[in-house]
């Protein structure tokens, strides 16, 4: 895998941070969109939300990301019988004295897949969102923190939709980045069949290759760094344009006004910012550029729109939309 050349003046952070993605690359062939977007959400200390066709490696990608920063990794099967105790954790009672001693859930780990989260009902989802949201779960009349470092991905198949049940819009917009992936292309999958040929000739097992993790301390250093990249006055209109103009869609196209029932939230502002900055830090500026807040625009926005019963009708798609705004609203 070919890599272009960093640029002379990256900061220590950013030098450590593109050998991460690298790494990561390597162990996770075809889903290049996958692990910067990952990268993006923890720089921006967010959570995400991915959807795609079984074994598209999402459950490896997190599982090598956590590794390489010194962070552990849990997986949550979502399914209808999963109780909100099942992540939060639960009291357990000791006979020996009479008390009560909480048993920590799944939740307090630094990053957590929630696979097919759309399996689980109301109650468990809210559960996941909630602790998302506040970094704390609440058991009883205890409070107890989450990791500092905590993210969590969450998985929707789109293929099957029996026996699911949708996240509403409000739990939605708690999901820094919605991310849909596909197939990796032919020569991706090429190398994917000559390593796990090569793995089935160790008995099932993939060398690891050699990368020193990334400390914790050090990732906040990293997300310091992010805050500090300059976004300029004309672009931060843009921004807040392209937001303001899914609440107020008249004013661009008529089609659009028919479209949208509901804009996007000032969470969406706030994504796009944070996440804009990170991406072109990620890329070696200390600036950001119109492209970084358009190739974010989709990911931040889709899951954030409520489409209006003609949009449906005529087959129109949040991203359809999205890309139509990014036409229509003037760049700087």
């Amino acid at each position: 895998m070919t890599h272009e050349a960093a640029p002379p003046n990256l900061t220590p952070a950013q030098r450590q941070l593109r050998r991460l993605r690298e790494f990561v690359s390597t162990q996770v062939v075809g889903q290049e969109l996958l692990i910067e977007r990952m990268l993006i959400a923890l720089l921006a200390d967010g959570h995400i939300l991915v959807e795609g066709a079984p074994g598209l490696a999402k459950t490896r990608a997190i599982n090598v990301l956590s590794r390489a920063i010194e962070g552990d990794f849990q997986r949550i099967q979502f399914t209808p019988d999963l109780l909100p105790a099942d992540l939060t954790g639960t009291e357990v009672y000791r006979p020996q004295d009479g008390s009560f001693h909480f048993q920590m859930g799944p939740l307090f780990h630094n990053l957590v897949l929630a696979d097919e989260i759309n399996r689980s009902p109301a109650k468990v989802q809210s559960a996941l969102l909630e602790a998302m949201a506040e970094r704390q779960v609440t058991v009883g009349r205890t409070t107890y923190r989450l990791p500092d470092l905590f993210m969590v991905m969450a998985t929707q198949n789109p293929i099957e939709q029996e026996g699911t049940y949708p996240l509403p819009e409000a739990q939605l917009d708690r999901f820094m980045l919605y991310i849909r992936i596909g197939y990796p292309e032919a020569r991706h999958e090429r190398e994917i069949l000559h390593l796990v040929r090569n793995e089935a000739r160790r008995g099932g097992r993939r060398p690891e290759a050699e990368f020193e993790p990334i400390r914790q301390a050090e990732l906040f250093a990293a997300r310091e760094e992010v805050l500090d990249v300059y976004l300029a006055e004309p672009l931060e209109q843009y921004l807040l344009q392209l937001v303001l103009a899914t609440r107020s869609p008249g004013a661009y196209d008529g089609d659009l006004q028919r479209w949208l029932q509901y804009g996007a939230s000032p969470r969406a502002s706030i994504a796009l910012d944070r996440c804009a900055r990170a991406r072109a830090w990620l890329q070696g500026r200390d600036f950001v550029a119109p492209e970084d807040i358009q190739a974010l625009a989709p990911d931040v926005l889709r899951h954030r729109l409520v489409l209006a019963y003609e949009a449906e009708a005529e087959g129109i798609t949040a991203d359809r939309i999205v890309g139509e705004l990014l036409r229509r609203v003037a760049v700087p």
